[in-house]
């Protein structure tokens, strides 16, 4: 099976080449490698190695830890190699190409772009934020519906319960089910992106990273500027109510 392992290690020589040595004498054939940090003397790494199935990610897991500073993210399935940007732009030439179904699009390939299990569009009501815990007495009383899903990726839960998204702003976070979370808003009709990773088997996916979440980001800003006015058109049935 292909994983995706996420180490935090020194930013120094030879620390990349001990973890990549360690991943070997486990079992793992390395496929690829992604920096996406070096800042203060670290390093963020995402590796992306085949694993036998027959074999035990703990001692994986045990091998990287007897490396000294080095610290395991994540650990998770992932359903491909990481991409490259280019298939950002062919993927926002996809959403020009076709823009009646530029959103379905979109949510479909995001999970593929950066090692997720699903994506959804949701439609997030202007008071939800109103909702949350933070609510004081003098707050407004809500009026709006639950969040609906406009559209989601076929690996998406049925039914589908959401997180707290609010303040609608491109960020990471963390579901009460420990579901890791990246959403963007799409800046129309209260659209929001949400991105999933979910933990299987019992390895622990990685929170995104701050690189994915920009990605992300941006992809979703130019989705919705290519996109403009038929963002205001969908609709939703409405999700059932959060416990």
């Amino acid at each position: 099976m292909l994983l995706r392992v996420r180490v935090t290690l020194p930013d120094r020589p030879g620390a990349l080449g001990q973890v990549a040595r360690t991943l070997g004498v486990a079992g793992a054939d390395i496929v690829q490698v992604v920096v996406l940090e070096r800042l203060g003397g670290r390093a963020v790494d995402d590796f992306t190695v085949v694993w036998p199935g027959a074999s035990r990610v703990e001692r994986l897991l045990a091998g990287l830890a007897a490396i000294p500073g080095v610290h395991v993210d994540g650990i998770w399935r992932a359903i491909g190699a990481p991409v490259s940007g280019g298939h950002d732009a062919e993927l926002l030439a996809q959403v020009a190409g076709n823009p009646v179904d530029g959103l379905s699009t979109l949510v479909d390939a995001v999970p593929g772009l950066l090692a997720a299990d699903w994506a959804a569009a949701a439609v997030v009501p202007a008071d939800w934020a109103a909702r949350s815990g933070a609510r004081t007495p003098d707050s407004p009383v809500p009026t709006g519906g639950e969040p609906a899903v406009a559209y989601a990726s076929w690996r998406a839960p049925a039914p589908l319960r959401l997180p707290e998204v609010t303040p609608l702003r491109a960020r990471p976070l963390t579901g009460p089910d420990g579901a890791r979370y990246a959403v963007a808003p799409l800046g129309r009709a209260g659209l929001v992106l949400m991105v999933a990773r979910v933990d299987t088997d019992d390895l622990p996916a990685a929170a995104f990273h701050v690189t994915e979440v920009d990605r992300i980001a941006q992809l979703v800003r130019a989705a919705a500027v290519i996109l403009g006015d038929r963002l205001d058109l969908v609709t939703a049935p409405p999700l059932a109510a959060r416990p």
